[in-house]
C-alpha cells in the first residue's frame, strides 16, 4: 500500500510539549500547492501509557473541541507519566465549515476508517490516524455530540465486544469519564467507524454524546473537560483519583431503540429528553407542511425506557432518526 502523504510538523515521540499540525497536501483552485493543516498537540512526560484524545470527527460537534483546546494549554509535561496526543479538529475541513461531513469531498470521517493513503482527503485523514496514531495509543477517547440534527442526554459510552477483557477495560474507562449518564451503546451503522477501527486494534475505547443542536452549553463543556482529566487520572498519566459523581446506567440492547420517520413535515416531539416512555406510547407527531386538512402521522415507541436522543430541527425528512429510547439499568 502507498505511504501516507500526511506529515507531522512536530515530533510524535519526543519528550516535552509540542504543538503543531498534520500537513496533508491538497491542491485546490486557490492554492496550487496547498495543504490541509490539522492541529495536533503531543505532550510527553516520564514513561507511561498513551492516551489519544480526538474531537471534530464531525465538524458541528463542539464539546470535545473546546475541552481539548483548553487541555492542550494546561498539561505540563513534567507532571505526567506517559503521553497525551490531542486532535481537537480531526476533520478540520468539516470543523471550519461547521458541517458533519467535509466540504471538500463530502466524506463522513466516522464512516471511512481505516481509510486509504491514495484516497480522498477524508480517507487520507482516516488512514493516517488509523495507521500512525491509534497504534501508539493504549486508550482512545473520541468526543461526539448530536451536531445540528440531534440532541442527546449527556453520556459516555462503551460497546459490547467479543473480547470480554477488552470490553471490561472500556467500561471501566467509561465509568471513569463519569458523565451524568453511562451507556452500553448499540451502533446502527458500525462499518467504517473510528470506534470499530480502534476496538479492532485491541485498544480501550470511550466515546460520548454530550448534547447537540450544533452548539455547546456551559454544562456540556464542563462534562467534557472533567471527563478528559478523569480519563488521564484513571490511566495514571495524571496523579490523583478521578472526580466521581452520580451517573445513571443505560443500555441500548437492540434495534428497537431507534425510531425513524416514514413521512416528512413539521416535527412535534411529544416527550422530552430524560422522560420515561412506555412501549406503544406516542413519541412524536409529524404534520404535513403543505396542507391544513390532514392529520399528522404518529410515531410510537417500539420499546419502553427513557428518551436519550431526539431529532433537533423543526422539520423532519423521511428516514431521519427522530428518537432513541434506552433502558435504565439497575446495578444494585
Amino acid at each position: 500500500m502507498a505511504r501516507s502523504p500526511v506529515t507531522p510538523t512536530i515530533p510524535l515521540d519526543a519528550k516535552g510539549i509540542h504543538h503543531g499540525h498534520l500537513r496533508l497536501p491538497h491542491s485546490r483552485d486557490d492554492s496550487a500547492w496547498g495543504s490541509v493543516m490539522i492541529p495536533i498537540t503531543v505532550i510527553r512526560g516520564a514513561p507511561g501509557p498513551t492516551a489519544l484524545m480526538t474531537a471534530g470527527n464531525h465538524g458541528d460537534e463542539y464539546e470535545g473541541q473546546l475541552a481539548l483546546r483548553q487541555l492542550a494549554l494546561e498539561l505540563d509535561a513534567d507532571a505526567i507519566a506517559g503521553c497525551v496526543i490531542m486532535l481537537p479538529a480531526m476533520n478540520l475541513p468539516a470543523v471550519r465549515a461547521a458541517t458533519r461531513t467535509s466540504p471538500i469531498d463530502r466524506g463522513n470521517l466516522n464512516r471511512l476508517f481505516p481509510g486509504r493513503p491514495d484516497g480522498s482527503v477524508t480517507e487520507k485523514i482516516a488512514h493516517y490516524v488509523a495507521t500512525e496514531l491509534v497504534p501508539r495509543a493504549d486508550l482512545v477517547l473520541d468526543y461526539h455530540s448530536g451536531g445540528r440534527t440531534l440532541d442527546f442526554l449527556p453520556f459516555a459510552a462503551a460497546h459490547v465486544l467479543e473480547d470480554k477483557a477488552q470490553e471490561a477495560a472500556c467500561i471501566a474507562a467509561m465509568e471513569a469519564f463519569n458523565a451524568p449518564w453511562s451507556m452500553i451503546m448499540l451502533e446502527i451503522d458500525s462499518a467504517g467507524m473510528f470506534d470499530t477501527e480502534v476496538e479492532g486494534q485491541g485498544k480501550v475505547f470511550v466515546t460520548t454524546e454530550l448534547g447537540g443542536g450544533g452548539t455547546a452549553t456551559a454544562r456540556s463543556v464542563a462534562i467534557a473537560r472533567k471527563g478528559a482529566r478523569n480519563i488521564l487520572e484513571h490511566m495514571g498519566i495524571l496523579d490523583g483519583a478521578p472526580e466521581i459523581g452520580p451517573t445513571a446506567q443505560l443500555d441500548m440492547p437492540d434495534a428497537r431503540c431507534f425510531h425513524f420517520a416514514e413521512a416528512g413535515g413539521l416535527f412535534e416531539p411529544l416527550v422530552d429528553l430524560g422522560d420515561d416512555i412506555a412501549e406503544g406510547a406516542r413519541l412524536a407527531r409529524i404534520w404535513p407542511v403543505e396542507r391544513c386538512d390532514a392529520e399528522p402521522s404518529v410515531l410510537r415507541a417500539r420499546r419502553g425506557g427513557i428518551l436519550v436522543s431526539r431529532h433537533f430541527p423543526g422539520l423532519v425528512q423521511p428516514g431521519d432518526c427522530v428518537g432513541v429510547v434506552a433502558e435504565r439499568v439497575d446495578k444494585s
